[in-house]
């Protein structure tokens, strides 16, 4: 089966996760000239080198795409797109110089360099590809029906154990977070499709081109890279994670509030987190370490600034299965609003195929390092290890 349908992996440049978009509108405004570098990695033991000819092709594909008028028409019914930015979009485009392969080491490497307004909106179509190209020489005979097939069992196991144990999921929510890491993007649109038609909890993507062509809800705010650029944009590392908080509520004073808490660890971002901020803020993201221990830090942190958390959202997004985020619903039901975004257990779920963990993460701002520490060692992305521990210092992290 052709898993690539008739114009490539990707043929739309609205098929991105809305985050990236939603940065790059702030960016815009506030960032235009900002030079940036992306780095992209691969955490599985598995060597990708073999497939640089294919991705280069494809990345040369997307660099021949441009957002349609009926996209940007689209864009304009959501209130915090401004009309300058819009404009802009309209004569976007991804230059394929800005990326460069290098197959001469142990594993495939990709580097982006440019300024961060061009360069932004690679991640997710790259990473796409990287996953479909290999997906398809690896596993030539998986079908769509695999992947609805595995899905369906999924949820048939998901409604038993809801009802076995009782938990009213009135309150669940689910959106697809599978864009950057799919199968293919037909499996991709067809377990979207699955889950609009059969699974009431479910209430929207973070890709913008599915919110568009099946009218769902388009989820994201602002990824790790928005708080990484702000360690060389403020004027102390130490006020880097407020600056970058203050800058976001700059951008989108009363929507897209919510905050993502890992880029150093969640105590030191609840240090930063103060009462105006904890108020502007409808809630906060979790993407690294144990998800209990995180919502219950959330839940005392609310509560000590006489915030009651039931006015307040919990977004968990950390490698979850359907399984995984009913435990977590279980704990935090009616004590606090709660979403999950599943990406990776949705899109690529296929009996017998081997997920692939890659990232694509911002290395440098304005010619100098950034990082992520995260609540999860394994997550931390930085070469320079003199710079990680200014990075520590800066943010009282111990060890």
């Amino acid at each position: 089966m052709n898993h690539f349908g008739h114009n490539g992996i990707i043929d739309s440049l609205l098929d991105t996760d809305a985050y990236k978009l939603h940065m790059q509108q702030a960016i815009f405004h506030q960032y235009p000239n900002v030079e940036a570098v992306a780095e992209f990695h691969c955490r599985s033991d598995e060597d990708l080198r073999p497939y640089s000819q294919e991705i280069q092709e494809h990345i040369d594909r997307l660099a021949d795409l441009s957002f349609t008028q009926e996209e940007i028409d689209y864009l304009s019914t959501l209130t915090f797109f401004k009309a300058d930015f819009l404009e802009y979009l309209a004569s976007f485009k991804l230059d394929s110089k800005q990326v460069s392969i290098d197959t001469s080491g142990e594993q495939l490497a990709i580097t982006i360099t440019g300024k961060w307004i061009d360069i932004i909106l690679w991640e997710v179509p790259l990473l796409a590809i990287i996953c479909e190209v290999r997906c398809q020489r690896c596993y030539p005979e998986a079908t769509v029906e695999d992947a609805l097939g595995s899905l369906k069992l999924k949820l048939a196991d998901f409604y038993q154990r809801a009802k076995d144990e009782n938990i009213d999921l009135d309150a669940f929510s689910l959106v697809d977070f599978g864009s950057r890491r799919r199968f293919s993007r037909n499996v991709h649109h067809e377990v979207v499709d699955y889950l609009k038609d059969h699974m009431p909890e479910f209430k929207g993507t973070s890709n913008y081109h599915l919110a568009r062509t099946r009218g769902l809800t388009p989820v994201g705010t602002q990824a790790h890279e928005w708080f990484q650029a702000h360690q060389q944009l403020a004027g102390e590392l130490a006020d880097s994670q407020q600056l970058a908080l203050n800058r976001w509520l700059q951008e989108y004073p009363d929507s897209l509030g919510i905050a993502l808490t890992d880029c150093i660890n969640m105590d030191a971002f609840l240090r930063d987190f103060d009462l105006r901020l904890s108020e502007r803020f409808i809630g906060l993201r979790h993407d690294s370490g144990d998800p209990i221990t995180w919502g219950e830090k959330a839940i005392a942190h609310y509560e000590s600034l006489g915030i009651d958390p039931k006015t307040k959202s919990l977004v968990f997004s950390d490698s979850l299965t359907l399984d995984k985020a009913l435990t977590i619903y279980k704990h935090f039901a009616h004590r606090i609003n709660i979403s999950f975004g599943i990406g990776t257990q949705l899109t690529c779920d296929l009996s017998g195929v081997k997920t692939l963990n890659v990232v694509l993460k911002l290395t440098e701002c304005e010619g100098r390092p950034v990082a992520k520490i995260s609540d999860e060692p394994g997550k931390s992305i930085c070469r320079d290890e003199n710079y990680l521990s200014q990075l520590r210092q800066a943010f009282k992290i111990v060890g």
